[in-house]
């Protein structure tokens, strides 16, 4: 998509990601979040994650907003800061 476009930031919506992508278990989450760190495109994806009970998926989340490239958020508007921030 940067190559397209010459976008390298995206924010989604939580809704519009498959469930399956929030089961680690699948690969699902894994594969493609580190096709956006190989290609250096940040990512935030914004909405209500308190459903989920899945201590290996808190943690994901939570080391994933640790770091500069994957970001899970409550709102949009943290999910754009967060992509503004450099």
């Amino acid at each position: 998509m940067n190559y397209e476009t010459g976008a390298d930031r995206i924010a989604i919506d939580k809704d519009a990601v498959a469930d399956d992508f929030f089961v680690l278990s699948t690969g699902l989450a894994g594969d493609v979040l580190q096709k956006f760190v190989t290609y250096q495109t940040k990512l935030a994806i914004y909405g209500d994650y308190t459903g989920y009970t899945s201590k290996p998926l808190k943690d994901f989340i939570y080391e994933s907003n640790k770091g500069s490239h994957v970001f899970f958020v409550p709102t949009k508007e943290e999910a754009l800061e967060r992509l503004a921030g450099g």
